[in-house]
Order: C-alpha cells, then sequence, then structure tokens
C-alpha cells in the first residue's frame, strides 16, 4: 500500500468519525467485505471498531493488515472477545453503537448486541452508503484506472465473435480477455438480488426476459439458480447484441454498456440508440451539485415519451424504473435516478447512466457510461465509441 492510499484511508476514517460523532453516537463496528475494504484498504475476517474519538481498533480472525500499527491489531476467536479487549485497555464500553444491520445477518447482530450488553442498536448502513458514495481524490484516481482497462477490453470485442457463436460462448471470450487485461473477476452489488459473474449479454429477445435481480435489464440466463443474463441465443442477422460487462480493474468499478450486431438492425433500433445517448447528453447539461436526481430521470421519461418509444423504455414485459445509480466498491451505490429518489447530485459523486430500450423482434439498445461529478463539471470516464457496431 503506497503513501497516497495510506493517507487515503485516514482521511476516509476521520470522515466516518466525524459523522458519527455527528450522529451522536459512540462507536460504529463494521464487519461486511465492502466497508472492511473501505476503512482498511484490504478484506479479512473480522471487525474494526470504530469510536467517535480515539484510535480505530482491528479485530482479526483470519486475515493481515499489513499497513495497520500493531497496536491497534487484535487477534480473536469471536466477537464476543471484543468487549474484553476494550476493558482491558481501559476504555469504556459503548452505550450505544451502530451496525450495519442491512448486511449482517440477524443472528449476528443479536450477538453482537448481546456482547456489548446493548439495548438495542442503530443502522450504519446507510450512513455508511451516504458517505461512500462522495468519492476521495484517490478513488476518483482508482476509477481512471478501471475507465481505461475496461475501455481496453471493449476494444476486444469485435474480435470475440464468429459466426454461428452464441452467447455463452461470446461471453466466454470476452471475460477471457478482461481478465488477461487485469480484472479482478469478482462483482459486488447492494443487496441479495444481485447475482452475476462480471456482467451481462443480451441478444434479440432475451432482453426482454424478465429477471428477478435488479438490473436494468433481465435475460432469462442458463439456469433457474441464476436467471439472468445469456441464455444460449445465437448471435444472428437483425438482432442486437448488448454488452454490459463490468470493469473492475481495482476495487472501484466502471460500468459500461456498448450495442453491436450482426449486420445492420432496423432503423427503430438506431433512432432509438440515440435518443439514449440524447438522453446521457441533455442530463450532463443539467447535471450539478444540488440538482435533483428525481428530476433528471424525469428528463430522460419526457425525451422518451417526446420520441414516442415509451413502450420499450428500460424494458419491455417489465420495465426498471430507474435510469442511472452510483458506482463504487459496490455496482449500486448511492445516488439513484429514479422517480421517487431524494438523493441531491454531490460532488464527489461517480455514477452510472443506462437509459435502455428493448425493442420486440431486435433487442435491446442505449449505451451505459461512467460519470464524475467533478470541480469542473461532469465528466464521462468511459471513453469508448459509442455506434452501434456491426460485427
Amino acid at each position: 500500500m503506497n503513501n497516497k492510499q495510506n493517507t487515503d484511508l485516514v482521511f476516509r476514517q476521520k470522515k466516518v468519525q466525524v459523522a458519527i460523532e455527528q450522529a451522536g453516537v459512540s462507536a460504529c463496528l463494521i464487519a461486511s467485505n465492502v466497508n472492511l475494504y473501505y476503512l482498511s484498504g484490504t478484506i479479512f475476517d473480522g471487525y474494526i471498531y470504530i469510536p467517535a474519538q480515539g484510535d480505530l481498533l482491528y479485530f482479526v480472525r483470519r486475515g493481515s493488515l499489513d499497513a495497520v500499527p500493531e497496536s491497534q491489531i487484535f487477534s480473536i476467536r469471536k466477537p464476543e472477545d471484543i468487549p474484553s479487549v476494550l476493558e482491558g485497555m481501559g476504555l469504556s464500553l459503548p452505550k450505544d453503537l451502530l451496525l450495519e444491520a442491512d448486511q449482517l445477518t440477524y443472528n449476528e447482530c443479536m450477538r453482537l448486541k448481546a456482547a456489548f450488553n446493548l439495548l438495542s442498536f442503530d443502522n450504519a448502513t446507510p450512513l455508511l452508503r451516504k458517505l461512500r458514495s462522495v468519492k476521495s481524490a484517490w478513488e476518483i484516481g482508482q476509477f481512471r484506472i478501471s475507465a481505461a482497462k475496461h475501455a481496453q477490453a471493449y476494444s476486444t470485442i469485435k474480435g470475440a465473435y464468429h459466426s454461428g457463436i452464441s452467447d455463452l460462448e461470446f461471453q466466454a471470450n470476452i471475460e477471457r480477455e478482461m481478465r488477461l487485461l487485469g480484472s479482478i473477476g469478482a462483482f459486488r452489488g447492494f443487496g441479495s438480488s444481485m447475482e452475476i459473474f462480471m456482467g451481462s449479454i443480451l441478444v434479440g429477445d432475451n432482453a426482454s426476459t424478465p429477471s428477478p435481480f435488479d438490473f436494468a435489464l433481465g435475460g432469462g440466463g442458463i439456469h433457474p439458480s441464476v436467471p439472468v443474463g445469456a441464455n444460449g441465443s445465437i448471435l444472428s442477422a437483425g438482432k442486437s447484441v448488448m454488452v454490459d460487462m463490468v470493469g473492475n480493474y481495482t476495487a472501484y468499478l466502471s460500468d459500461m454498456t456498448r450495442v453491436f450486431s450482426v449486420g445492420k438492425l432496423p432503423d427503430i433500433a438506431y433512432r432509438a440508440h440515440q435518443v439514449s445517448i440524447d438522453i446521457q447528453e441533455a442530463i450532463a447539461l443539467q447535471c450539478r451539485p444540488g440538482a435533483s436526481c428525481a428530476e433528471l430521470y424525469e428528463l430522460s421519461v419526457a425525451m422518451v415519451k417526446e420520441a414516442k418509444l415509451s413502450e420499450y423504455f428500460m424494458g419491455t414485459k417489465q420495465q426498471a424504473k430507474f435510469i442511472g445509480h452510483g458506482v463504487g466498491i459496490e455496482i449500486n451505490e448511492l445516488p439513484i435516478f429514479s422517480p421517487r429518489s431524494r438523493d441531491l447530485i454531490e460532488q464527489g459523486n461517480v455514477f452510472a447512466l443506462e437509459p435502455k430500450f428493448v425493442l420486440p423482434g431486435i433487442g435491446a439498445v442505449g449505451t451505459e457510461n461512467t460519470y464524475l461529478m467533478g470541480e469542473k463539471g461532469l465528466e464521462k470516464l468511459t471513453i469508448f465509441d459509442e455506434s452501434i457496431t456491426i460485427f
């Protein structure tokens, strides 16, 4: 871990401590992989104890923490060991505690509640998701690395195609190139309905297949245990091929969708595809700190209605009710661009915009890009040809 990352970790830790103190809470206990990485720069089996003031303490069952002073690391066998360590250091046990109640199991929360002899506890998850939504300079640098590698990987997509190929073989070819370029190969999402590996390929009418998972578009998948994405469809003339693979060349994910086809598509596909690009450009003009994500969503809906494409927008049989989402260590962070969102744009937000259309008999069209709300305005991070590319 380099000095810049170490400095940034301290900045993030202090940011969390300030928020804890402002919330009037004594301490927070972290156990989820995402927040362990965010606050320590690595993942381990254990906990980070974050007091409102003072040093963070690291309780480790398995794993290592090379960048943390040894005086702050304690080996434990079970979470019940934590209070006795704190008391042995002469520290008072917290009277109130934040736990990641949206990420830990009920049993884990109850066990920690009993271990600290708490009457109740508050939920740390909303607070941490809000704090993580504003990225630091170091984190933004990590996005730039992922986005550049992501574009490099997409430049190999045409070479992944051959006549008669199925979406499964096509995706495997893309995944191979992405891994060879250094993709970590993991896909992290918040919530239980976010299971997929590295991304999605949707060919033709498979794009209209509803999925129980919380993605913009579905797909039937190859097995009922993971009903999303590629389903064995053959890439054939007149069908769109939507490539939506995640770029995780660092812990910070870039999100990018591009569309390909075998031969020319019907004219409506190109018209709808251009509306997707126009929506993103219109949002970019309106997007500034303080802008309402709900109002930006409604701007996209109005443009779709004007183009007379509402019945195809964000699906047909099942239409997603969002057109964008924050990205970070997880693919679906804050802010959310949806009709009921209360999120306002902040400088330092990194998010994906993905207005898409599903056309019966053709498939999905539209682009997705990752953006940074920077000091000088909205910046597109995923730079790659956005036209429908013919194999």
